[in-house]
């Protein structure tokens, strides 16, 4: 991302979800009504919003994360990783509600896997709450949500930060019906294959169906579209040009968990930093591609030196 000029970096902030992921790992998955003994267990921080922001956080992004917690353990373990990732938090506590926690199979011999996501706390997330931070958001340079929160405090944040000028991400995950004037809010809009045939109807399992659905989205009123494609890399579609970016090979593959988040959190701070989008999707690619080669979710996260390592080799 080096371009000869001093590099001012943007504010970040994060609206999403934390939960403690329970990751297990056997040969396949176990049919209803049976029990199987699984290969491995492992306890650590997740939630889409909180790998972003963790991710954004270990590229050297000036981040801020907005959320609710319960007051618990899983509370504790989310302030430490955010701690250790250079993030800074806004959160707002409820003893009342819990910290949120996932159920994470992954597939022994691919690497693929399946979640379950109940976000406790994070689902008390109220327009209220976004007002009552509204500044925060308007500081940002770029301002980045996704949809594991209540989609009414989404599209409040989502307001305030276009009325503020603010560089807007939506990440539509996991898949919903969303309102149509969300659209007309978004700089960016990036969904993954599946997530664009839930948003347009259009199957997506070849680039050119990708450019045909981020073209259903520009019509509803997105700024641009960026379908990540898994090891096909990502799409960046707007209405004046349509590029595809490679994914990188940083190593075999360990698990996919994650990698999403890991762009995701790698483009906004690309974004942050005025990089060009082509550029700064490329350099998300990257960041995705090195979060593949590792176990977990936030600890997958690669530095800005890994990556910019990765971007020289490729």
């Amino acid at each position: 991302m080096a371009t000869g000029k001093p590099v001012v970096m943007k504010p970040v902030v994060i609206l999403g979800v934390f939960v403690a992921d329970t990751a297990y790992r056997a040969d396949r998955q176990p049919r209803m009504g049976e029990t199987i003994l699984g290969n491995s267990f492992k306890l650590g921080p997740g939630g889409k919003g909180s790998n972003q922001a963790v991710a954004a956080g270990k590229l050297g992004a000036d981040i801020t994360f907005l959320t609710r917690l319960g007051v618990d353990a899983f509370a504790d373990m989310a302030k430490q990783t955010w701690n250790d990732a250079g993030v800074k938090s806004a959160v707002i506590d409820t003893p009342d509600s819990y910290t949120g926690a996932a159920y994470i199979f992954v597939e022994e011999g691919t690497g693929n896997n399946a979640i379950i996501v109940s976000p406790g706390a994070a689902m008390l997330i109220s327009p209220a709450d976004i007002e009552a931070h509204a500044e925060l958001i308007r500081s940002a340079g770029v301002f980045v949500t996704q949809l594991e929160q209540p989609i009414d405090a989404a599209l409040k944040a989502l307001e305030i930060a276009r009325g503020a000028g603010v560089t807007t991400i939506l990440n539509p995950a996991p898949a919903a019906s969303l309102p149509d004037r969300i659209y007309t809010l978004c700089d960016y809009v990036t969904p993954n294959e599946t997530e664009a045939e839930g948003l347009t109807g259009i199957n997506v399992s070849s680039i050119d169906d990708a450019r045909r659905a981020a073209d259903a989205l520009l019509a509803k009123g997105v700024g641009a579209v960026i379908v990540t494609l898994g090891e096909k890399g990502a799409l960046l579609h707007t209405r004046d040009r349509s590029e595809h970016v490679g994914a990188f090979n940083a190593g075999p593959v360990v698990e996919t968990t994650g990698a999403g988040d890991a762009f995701n959190g790698g483009l906004a701070a690309a974004l942050a930093k005025g990089v060009e989008p082509l550029e700064a999707v490329r350099f998300a690619c990257a960041v995705a591609g090195i979060s593949v080669t590792r176990h977990g979710t936030a600890p997958s996260m690669p530095t800005l030196q890994e990556v910019e390592a990765l971007l020289v080799k490729a």
